[in-house]
């Protein structure tokens, strides 16, 4: 028996790990609406933060997202903060959806297929999730890319610090004068490295979350062990937890707080592999050709015009 496999029954017969739901016990209505009012709360509270991240990426010298927000608040006002969210609020709904729904439709198909073929639970759910996270990316970016193209030109343009001269008037005026210049494609742009910028992240995501919710219940077991031995066996508030024999079944609370935690682990795991991608990805996006009709930076030109001409490879990293 592995030390995997030893660490998962010991566990077993402290916590009862809650069961995943797959796309079969989804209530759709309710996940596709909910799921969608949901992430545009969480959309809407982080969006600042997006608007900074694209300023810094496209500058031509390192100035602190602390400056950069003082300055856009006191010259923009706060609308400045979130220049560009009305086109990407309405693009993320149908995005969300394809995301969602290619995500779990994946992960319920490929994690039973995946012990079908001998894998232990804990693999086939990793990698079960890795596929889901990499093919809804894929699926998501079909609509996505062109709401990115067009919201992050609105971020980008401001007056000052960090900023591009104000060319646009909103959504709608970027979508018409890039289809006037460079057609659909110009939509289009980035859609390479957007899908090996986001595929891998969140195959890298969705796999760091499954195991390090393994992980975190793992750890989560051994404090039972050390909560029974000192008379206290319950996780969390639960009154139903009564000994070891029966398992120990984590409330509400505890379960949010495990599911939380190992978002943030993954969140951070992603982030440093697809850094360096989102970064030449919004340049790629964000910066047009110049005045005498020469086309904008090729993917080449933007790796080494930020390596050599900002902050080296530093830049790269955002």
């Amino acid at each position: 028996m592995s030390l995997s496999t030893a660490q998962e029954e010991s566990t077993a017969q402290e916590i009862h790990i809650p069961a995943d739901i797959d796309w079969q016990m989804l209530d759709k209505s309710k996940f596709f609406f909910l799921g969608a009012a949901l992430f545009s709360g969480v959309s809407a509270a982080l969006y600042p933060a997006v608007v900074l991240k694209t300023r810094q990426q496209i500058a031509q010298s390192h100035i602190s997202c602390t400056r950069t927000a003082i300055w856009i608040t006191r010259h923009e006002g706060l609308r400045g903060l979130y220049r560009g969210f009305g086109t990407s609020l309405t693009g993320t709904i149908p995005a969300r959806a394809l995301y969602m729904t290619a995500l779990e439709v994946t992960k319920s198909n490929v994690g039973p297929a995946a012990v079908r073929l001998g894998l232990p639970d804990p693999t086939a759910s990793a990698v079960a999730s890795a596929a889901a996270g990499l093919s809804a990316a894929m699926a998501a970016q079909v609509v996505w890319t062109p709401v990115d193209v067009i919201s992050q030109r609105l971020m980008a343009q401001g007056s000052g610090l960090n900023a591009l001269p104000c060319k646009y008037m909103n959504g709608i005026d970027v979508f018409r004068k890039i289809l006037n210049t460079d057609g659909i494609r110009g939509l289009y742009r980035g859609f390479g490295i957007s899908i090996l910028t986001y595929a891998p992240s969140n195959a890298a995501w969705w796999a760091s979350y499954s195991v390090a919710q393994r992980l975190v219940w793992g750890g989560m077991g051994c404090l039972c062990r050390e909560r029974q031995e000192n008379g206290v066996i319950s996780v969390g508030n639960n009154s139903n937890s009564s000994g070891s024999n029966n398992g120990l079944r984590p409330d509400a609370k505890t379960v949010m707080a495990v599911q939380g935690l190992s978002a943030a682990m993954a969140g951070g795991i992603s982030a440093l592999i697809t850094m360096p991608l989102d970064t030449i990805k919004t340049r790629l996006q964000v910066l047009d050709g110049d005045e005498n009709g020469r086309k904008g930076p090729t993917l080449g030109q933007t790796v080494r015009n930020l390596v050599r001409r900002v902050d080296g490879w530093l830049a790269i990293e955002g």
